[in-house]
């Protein structure tokens, strides 16, 4: 059993799409047993809130519902908890990893670090593409997965 946390800045728009792309995509590859799945934030100014709409709907767009999330924020109990920590950008792993005392289990890396161009996913916040956001979130959570692939 593999634990995946994702992680952004306020767990509403990101982190939740790729917890949610993520549980798709292990659900098409029949591997569902395998996995749990979540996601949080680095921030508590969004905690409790639902997914941004723009977010909602552009997973809705793809057939993928992420209704009752709620928003909320990483904490230091999450780190034990989790196998890997796949944040959206390099500033999120740095938070984590102060909060962590340095990532000393090695759990913390970028999602699209496992991807064939590593980057930052832009916070479709301020870009407003979330259809950019969403297939760079895909890109990374099936490279993810086909590197677990022989673990799985």
């Amino acid at each position: 059993m593999k634990k995946v946390l994702f992680v952004c800045l306020g767990n509403i728009c990101r982190s939740p799409m790729a917890e949610f792309i993520m549980k798709d995509e292990i659900s098409k590859r029949n591997c569902k047993a395998n996995f749990v799945v979540a996601s949080a934030g680095t921030s508590d100014e969004e905690e409790g809130n639902p997914v941004y709409p723009p977010a909602r709907e552009e997973l809705a767009r793809h057939g993928i519902s992420c209704a009752g999330k709620r928003a909320k924020k990483f904490t230091y109990s999450d780190y034990a908890e989790y196998d890997y920590i796949l944040c959206m950008e390099n500033s999120h792993v740095r938070d984590l990893r102060r909060v962590t005392g340095g990532d000393p289990d090695g759990k913390i890396f970028r999602l699209l670090d496992f991807s064939s161009a590593p980057h930052d996913i832009a916070d479709p916040w301020y870009t407003r593409n979330f259809s950019l956001t969403y297939a760079e979130i895909e890109e990374g959570v099936r490279a993810f997965l086909d590197s677990l692939s022989k673990e799985i």
